[in-house]
């Protein structure tokens, strides 16, 4: 099979790293051109912490102009820093360009909406760079809820919370009014979404975590309304036990679901504690633990399914209105816009 002809376009984004080596990973699947280096037209904010050069040597480096008219470019991937994702990618999408952008989709709701019509409209294919959606133990929580497995659903709690990075990246924060929430809890409102669906209500609390300025949204909960359930949302840069003591906990009439750490990439399972108050969907009463194929990065898995996409072997995971519903949702959830 043909390998899909791709070029990352930006090296600012906090993921632009992760995902320029994933594509190295995968010479079978991808020829990846080279790279564009955003920091000649992005004027928005970047994290400088997250910026290593070095991972792109060897590579060609391309300007814009020319990775957008390159002869035989089969997709991108937009990894600009966050408020320029939008725009960066409906240049794309008005070339007809194949492209993963990452998050989040910008602080207002219009943009978006156009570039997943405008992708829609022209059959481009669109990915969302949201990282849970090639963890299988997210995966799994997703089929649970969906059918029933642990009964109807009534409590539903999840975290991205951290403490990595220093100084950069709090001010790197500081300049989003959604702070944390909009900029990690991104993707715990997409995996609450796809396993629930569309809430009825969705209140933001924005707070500075103890010693911050008021300004810096960096301890950031958000409450998502269903008609039976609470989806309790977090993100605060102050936890002592990292990323690695990030959690989720889903509980229902017929049993539990919880699992920490939530990734890893050392070799090792994540593992899953089911409690069954009954038998169903194959598991007895009881308590059960749920070891999942361990990963060898984030992105792989997800990106493994754009190329098949492009080629036309499969359909995306995802929708366009999935997506959109994820944003509209998103912006409440960070006190962006009010939600209807």
């Amino acid at each position: 099979m043909e390998k899909i002809n791709i070029i990352q376009i930006g090296i600012l984004h906090e993921h632009a790293i992760g995902k320029f080596a994933t594509l190295k990973k995968r010479p079978d699947l991808f020829n990846l051109l080279g790279f564009v280096d955003e920091r000649s037209f992005c004027k928005t904010p970047w994290c400088p912490e997250t910026f290593h050069p070095d991972h792109y040597e060897g590579f060609r480096e391309f300007t814009l102009e020319e990775a957008l008219n390159f002869p035989g470019l089969d997709a991108v991937t937009v990894e600009v820093p966050n408020n320029d994702l939008v725009p960066t990618a409906v240049r794309c999408m008005e070339k007809g360009i194949a492209m993963h952008m990452d998050k989040p989709a910008g602080e207002t709701f219009e943009p978006y909406r156009k570039l997943l019509e405008g992708c829609k409209k022209r059959n481009v294919p669109f990915q969302m760079g949201y990282m849970f959606r090639g963890n299988p133990a997210f995966q799994f929580c997703i089929r649970a809820v969906r059918e029933k497995l642990i009964g109807e659903v009534f409590e539903f709690q999840a975290d991205m919370n951290h403490c990595y990075l220093g100084a950069g990246y709090r001010e790197f924060i500081g300049k989003f009014p959604g702070g944390l929430m909009h900029n990690l809890g991104s993707h715990l409102v997409d995996f609450v979404v796809a396993a629930m669906g569309r809430p009825e209500r969705v209140t933001p609390f924005l707070k500075s975590a103890p010693g911050y300025p008021d300004h810096l949204h960096n301890n950031c909960m958000a409450v998502l309304e269903y008609p039976h359930a609470f989806a309790t949302l977090r993100s605060c840069s102050e936890s002592a036990g990292n990323t690695g003591a990030r959690a989720v906990r889903i509980a229902g009439t017929k049993g539990t679901i919880s699992f920490s750490p939530v990734e890893r990439f050392d070799g090792k399972s994540v593992e899953i504690e089911l409690v069954m108050r009954e038998e169903n969907g194959g598991f007895p009463k009881g308590t059960h633990t749920l070891r999942f194929p361990p990963q060898r990065d984030r992105y792989e898995v997800q990106l493994e399914e754009l190329a098949r996409v492009i080629r036309g072997e499969a359909e995306p995971s995802y929708s366009y209105e999935h997506d959109l519903l994820v944003h509209e949702v998103l912006l409440a959830a960070s006190g962006l816009a009010k939600w209807a």
